[in-house]
């Protein structure tokens, strides 16, 4: 096996750069945090309104998000604790994340490989061919991962939005008027999903130099030699 070697050479092809875009292309929706609001007016009881809060984040337990009060207010006679948001959209988050997560270890490994055992990456059959197979497959899942989740990121801005003062059971009373207020800006989330899309095409274009590091591309010469001045060998009686 060959030894350590700094070979930077890697990183100024395709082979290399894509694995680098794709280290900086990670997930952005993890840390996420906001915060929806609804103006609660009473008109037998209050006379101006009142804000309600419901705070959610990743992993968009929508359900799990209660609305609440200002500390030691009663509106409308409502316990609004017991109230939430509506939909569960984890799956979607946590394996879009999950996946992101794992294509980052998985390009550190890579240019790890490309630049400190370049010789042993080229003059290895299996090395190149686990990499074009990795490769194909998070092409894929970068399809299917950022599809789920952008398909969870639209109804959750419609969870979110102005169908809330429609869903709640409280807003239905006669005796109170809702209004919705606003909602924390989903543009971070937005960039998630056109880093997701452009991972697709990045490893879907990364698939092709893979490729052509593969046996399958340049088979070795497994041919009989031939022996010199260019006679071919006798073939026998």
């Amino acid at each position: 096996m060959s030894g350590f070697q700094i070979n930077l050479n890697p990183l100024k092809e395709p082979l290399g750069f894509i694995k680098i875009a794709s280290i900086f292309a990670f997930a952005t929706c993890g840390g996420f945090k906001g915060q929806t609001e609804i103006q609660v007016n009473c008109p037998t009881t209050i006379t101006e309104n009142k804000t309600v809060t419901a705070t959610f984040g990743y992993p968009f337990r929508l359900n799990e998000a209660s609305f609440q009060p200002p500390p030691g207010v009663n509106i409308c006679d409502v316990n609004w604790k017991d109230y939430v948001l509506i939909g569960d959209y984890s799956s979607s988050a946590q394996f879009y994340v999950t996946f992101a997560v794992f294509v980052f270890l998985y390009c550190i490994a890579a240019l790890l490989l490309y630049v400190g055992y370049t010789s042993l990456y080229l003059d290895s059959r299996k090395l190149p061919m686990i990499d074009f197979v990795v490769t194909l497959v998070a092409t894929f899942l970068w399809l299917v991962s950022t599809s789920a989740w952008a398909k969870a990121l639209t109804d959750i801005k419609i969870a979110t939005g102005h169908n809330i003062v429609n869903e709640l059971s409280p807003c239905k009373k006669k005796a109170v008027m809702c209004y919705f207020g606003s909602v924390t800006s989903m543009g971070s989330l937005n960039v998630s999903v056109i880093v997701g899309f452009l991972n697709m095409i990045l490893w879907g274009g990364n698939a092709w130099f893979v490729y052509k590091e593969t046996s399958l591309h340049s088979p070795s010469n497994t041919s009989v030699p031939h022996s010199q001045g260019g006679i071919p060998p006798p073939t026998g009686i």
